[in-house]
């Protein structure tokens, strides 16, 4: 038999907002109430929630732009976009250059080291840009050689320990060159089939910052498609003393050659089954110490997403430190939507009607390339004039009564902190 109070007549109760963000773990009967199952365009902040920022047109074009990338100098910043085959100097929208080179495939990794910054993409040469002494901006082929070595293989980079390295899509090989400090020159091959226990394939290769507990100590990551990752010790590849594997780690399959985040020394990979920090693979006393919160509260949202759509180009991660989250790129089926991770709190959210291929920050400003556009996130309370729709569920509460009740008043009272004011009978 239900228990029924009647001797509470009314009560008015305050519902909290959800910043502990989206669930999609927990049972909704299990679920803490400042969680929410639905969360969209609405950001769960340390102590409020609020609508995501809008954005504005940077650049209209007429072809999808698949690759944006900034380039760092003293005085002598430059911002590209690669679309229609091309590579378009987009520092200024209002006198887009086209730089002369002309690829088969949009969708381009960058690395910058030095004043060069190399553009990859696994079926061209790879291109160099670079600022000379006097200022002046050059564009051409990457300046590099290797025995057995073709550079229109040559998909992604990084650099770790002043030297540049290089992946060759489809093999479990990189290349690195032979003296460091180098953009130009010798490439020595390193090839890890011999050492991969699963096999596939090199997908990416990072700089990876490890706090051992007795002072910090840098390692060269490397990734393979099967979720293999591969960490090595030491400054110098060609010197077998100050060299060697410190560990091969197991994580699920990683998603694309921009499956990388780096945010203050960890590695955020962009896995199957989640994000995934490296520093929770690590078996020691600090490994959950991580910045960015493990995707745990919406792992069934993204295996639902990359389980259909992990071959799809688009996925990526971006660190948005200017409002202090984390946005990862996700392609569903002909749209997009981006899963959103306060830094602070591990809170998630998701953003919709965003239709990004691709995501840069260039000079703290945040933008996404479109079907036929550029445009400048966080500018503005509307997408380029059309209003932001939110919509949050929030978890089961029995607003601190368990007996039968009847909601007869609900209302939103004004502050960020409060979703609304609910009057009981």
């Amino acid at each position: 038999m239900l228990n029924v109070n009647r001797n509470v007549k009314s009560k008015d109760i305050t519902i909290p907002s959800p910043i502990m963000g989206l669930n999609r773990k927990d049972s909704l009967a299990a679920m803490n109430p400042l969680y929410a199952v639905r969360m969209d365009n609405y950001i769960p902040m340390d102590s409020y929630v609020e609508l995501r920022p809008g954005y504005s047109l940077y650049y209209g074009g007429t072809t999808p732009v698949r690759t944006l990338a900034a380039y760092h100098y003293p005085s002598n910043d430059h911002f590209f976009g690669i679309w229609n085959y091309k590579i378009w100097d987009i520092t200024n929208a209002s006198s887009v250059e086209d730089l002369g080179v002309t690829l088969t495939n949009d969708y381009c990794q960058t690395v910058q080291y030095k004043n060069y910054m190399y553009f990859m993409n696994g079926t061209d040469t790879p291109q160099a840009f670079y600022v000379d002494g006097n200022n002046e901006a050059h564009i051409g082929n990457w300046g590099f050689t290797g025995t057995g070595l073709s550079g229109s293989k040559i998909v992604s980079g990084a650099v770790s320990h002043e030297f540049l390295w290089f992946v060759e899509k489809g093999t479990l090989k990189a290349w690195y060159t032979s003296v460091a400090g180098s953009i130009s020159g010798t490439l020595l091959d390193f090839d890890l089939s011999q050492i991969a226990k699963w096999g596939g394939e090199l997908v990416a290769i990072a700089n990876w910052t490890i706090d051992g507990g007795i002072g910090i100590d840098d390692y060269t990551a490397f990734i393979t498609s099967e979720g293999e990752v591969l960490v090595y010790y030491g400054s110098n590849p060609s010197d077998a003393t100050n060299w060697s594997l410190k560990g091969s780690y197991k994580i699920s399959k990683p998603i694309g050659y921009r499956c990388v985040l780096q945010y203050q020394g960890d590695l955020v990979i962009i896995c199957q089954d989640g994000y995934f920090p490296m520093s929770k693979a690590l078996a020691t006393a600090n490994s959950g110490d991580s910045l960015v919160a493990f995707s745990d509260n919406i792992r069934g949202l993204v295996i639902e997403r990359t389980s259909k759509n992990k071959n799809k180009p688009g996925w990526q991660g971006v660190i948005y430190t200017k409002k202090g989250y984390a946005i990862f790129n996700v392609p569903v089926a002909q749209q997009f939507e981006q899963h959103v991770i306060n830094v602070n709190t591990g809170a998630w959210c998701r953003f919709t009607n965003i239709r990004s291929f691709c995501w840069c920050l260039f000079d703290d400003n945040l933008y996404f390339g479109s079907d036929d556009a550029i445009f400048q996130f966080d500018d503005g309370n509307s997408d380029n004039g059309t209003q932001i729709e939110g919509v949050v569920e929030q978890a089961f509460s029995d607003f601190g009564v368990p007996n039968i009740k009847k909601v007869t008043l609900a209302g939103f009272d004004g502050t960020r902190e409060h979703l609304h004011l609910v009057r009981l009978l």
